[in-house]
């Protein structure tokens, strides 16, 4: 063995050792952040998401060690941050440092990719002898796997119920397609169920008043241009969502809803998205923030969308009528 040959293996060794001291720490971390260290399984993805058409890539191309947070088959022996865990034998992951700093250097990995992040499918140790590095890209043969639904770095096994449950409401609507600026991804369940009482009840009120069959297409169009909109664009131009942190604009359009049903009970007519919001953010006797209860009252409160829906399409043909 070469004496250059000897330091290189010697540094990898010491690459290691950090790795997993690091990951001794990353682990405790985990526990007080409540977060899981774990990388996403590309099976688990696929299968939940029903992600299954693919477009591969021919050329290598560089992509950034950072949006790789998943894996294909392995995703129990590396961490979210591809240290090694216990299954890892030491001796390959130096020699995978020693030949990644060698004039031969080590080939393109392959990934997949799903929406912003990829997972490796071939060159898991390579990845993490990367990131131990401290390098910022690596090469890779990527495929591309269709989905309406957006994942980032920051998704966690945790999110994929919902994404799933988003994926089926866009399969539903076509909102996606129809709507490519759209973004409705809620942070409750229960909410997309909402959302498609929302534009089945618009989409009858429709047909009523149009005496004809409303396709599901432009119910869909019609509920996100003359429902959905006015009552996100009251919610953007409120502080209401700088006051509940990790909450989506189409969490806000939920409550806000529930909240007019309320108000509408009480005063006898629908009130405007904007006098919803304002009264959502009205402190009321008592209480340090009317706005907190509120929300927190429609968070609670059973969905009853026909009011709301009817008087969104009669609002909707006045528009039509007056143009």
């Amino acid at each position: 063995m070469s004496e250059n040959t000897a330091l290189a293996r010697h540094e990898a060794g010491k690459r290691f050792q950090n790795a997993k001291r690091k990951l001794f720490w990353d682990n405790i971390f985990s526990l007080v952040r409540g977060r899981s260290p774990d990388l996403l399984s590309f099976e688990e993805v696929q299968s939940t998401l029903r992600a299954w058409q693919q477009v591969e890539g021919r050329q290598a191309e560089s992509i950034p060690l950072e949006k790789i947070v998943g894996s294909v088959g392995r995703y129990r022996d590396f961490t979210r941050e591809f240290l090694p865990r216990e299954t890892i034998n030491e001796s390959r992951w130096r020699a995978v440092d020693a030949a990644m700093h060698s004039q031969a250097g080590l080939p393109p990995i392959e990934v997949y990719q799903v929406g912003d992040i990829y997972f490796v499918k071939d060159g898991h140790h390579r990845v993490s002898v990367a990131r131990a590095n401290g390098f910022k890209d690596i090469e890779a043969y990527v495929t591309r796997v269709e989905t309406p639904v957006k994942l980032d770095a920051s998704t966690t096994p945790e999110d994929l119920v919902l994404k799933a449950a988003y994926a089926d409401f866009l399969r539903a609507t076509r909102l996606d397609e129809l709507r490519p600026d759209s973004d409705l991804e809620v942070t409750e369940m229960y909410s997309y169920t909402e959302l498609l009482e929302h534009i089945a009840v618009h989409r009858h009120y429709m047909g009523l008043e149009q005496q004809r069959e409303i396709s599901n297409d432009e119910a869909v169009q019609s509920w996100y241009d003359r429902v959905y909109l006015p009552v996100a664009a009251a919610v953007w131009a409120s502080d209401i969502l700088e006051r509940f942190p990790g909450r989506t604009p189409a969490d806000l359009y939920v409550w806000v809803c529930r909240r007019r049903e309320e108000l509408a009970d009480e005063q006898g007519d629908v009130p405007s998205p904007v006098a919803t919001v304002t009264d959502l953010a009205l402190p009321e006797p008592g209480e340090a923030s009317g706005m907190v209860s509120s929300v927190k009252r429609a968070m609670a409160g059973k969905p009853r969308t026909v009011n709301l829906a009817a008087e969104a399409a009669r609002a909707a043909q006045e528009d039509q009528f007056r143009e």
